[in-house]
């Protein structure tokens, strides 16, 4: 049975840094601000292929992209501001953004079609006050719940993010979330990805609950550069984050990358399932 492998993008500020020249050379944008008011209907977004497109949010958030679009669109959210750059057209798609100090989520239909068919303005989304926004008891009362109790378990997004700042982020930045421990998970070669020469070494894992979550290095080893595919992933796993979609061929610098992989169960049983 074919699974489904959701794919959340991360909401950091070292994903802003990954290098997308390859795909486009994008120019200052000129048009006015476009601001649409959030009333819990979801919004449609369209996006001119090969032009950045920005829209901010009423806070900080994190987008979760379908892995049918994942290779198709860069994404970088940096202090509520996210950076849509679009490489080739899609249908649309439902993308889900949640306000990361509230829990609240904002629904995206997105879809990218010609330049000349879809502007590339600025977007402003404000919250409706019946909507998104929220009294500070309120909000205080939310962090308080989120946070209390060791058997706390943590969502997807917060799990993803929390295991790719491990790997890429200044040892004085990391705080570990409540409820989430260290896992054992043997530092070994798997035969993670069907149909390609990608060296897979699992490097570490956590839990939280009932989740567990598990950073992999992935090599590249052919002589060719390869674009990642999630469908190409062996095991059984509820969501799966690739830190870049393509690597390069063998010996150059971006030739090596992670994955997260959350499953119910420990990787190693995941893996064979």
């Amino acid at each position: 049975m074919k699974q489904i492998v959701i794919l959340p993008v991360l909401a950091l500020w070292l994903i802003a840094s990954i290098a997308a020249a390859a795909y486009a050379d994008v120019s200052p944008n000129p048009d006015p601000v476009e601001r649409i008011i959030w009333k819990k209907v979801p919004i449609n977004i369209t996006l001119p292929v090969g032009r950045e497109r920005m829209i901010t949010f009423p806070g900080s958030v994190r987008v979760g992209i379908p892995s049918e679009i994942t290779a198709l669109l860069r994404t970088q959210s940096v202090k509520g501001v996210v950076y849509w750059l679009a490489v080739s057209p899609f249908d649309t798609a439902r993308v889900q953004v949640q306000n990361a100090e509230t829990g609240d989520y904002y629904l995206i239909d997105l879809k990218a079609v010609d330049q000349k068919q879809a502007s590339a303005a600025p977007i402003e989304i404000i919250s409706d006050s019946g909507a998104t926004r929220r009294s500070g008891s309120t909000a205080e009362s939310y962090k308080q719940r989120r946070n209390s109790g060791k058997n706390t378990e943590q969502d997807y997004v917060t799990l993803t993010r929390f295991s790719s700042q491990q790997l890429y982020a200044p040892k004085r930045l990391l705080r570990t979330p409540t409820g989430v421990f260290r896992a054992g998970v043997r530092r070994k070669p798997v035969a993670l990805l069907r149909g390609s020469h990608i060296e897979a070494i699992p490097l570490v894992a956590w839990r939280s609950g009932r989740l567990h979550v598990t950073a992999v290095r992935l090599r590249n080893l052919s002589n060719h550069p390869v674009t990642l595919d999630p469908r190409a992933l062996r095991g059984k796993w509820l969501t799966a984050t690739f830190q870049h979609a393509r690597l390069f061929k063998a010996g150059e610098e971006a030739d090596t990358t992670a994955v997260y992989l959350i499953s119910e169960r420990p990787f190693e049983d995941s893996l064979s399932w």
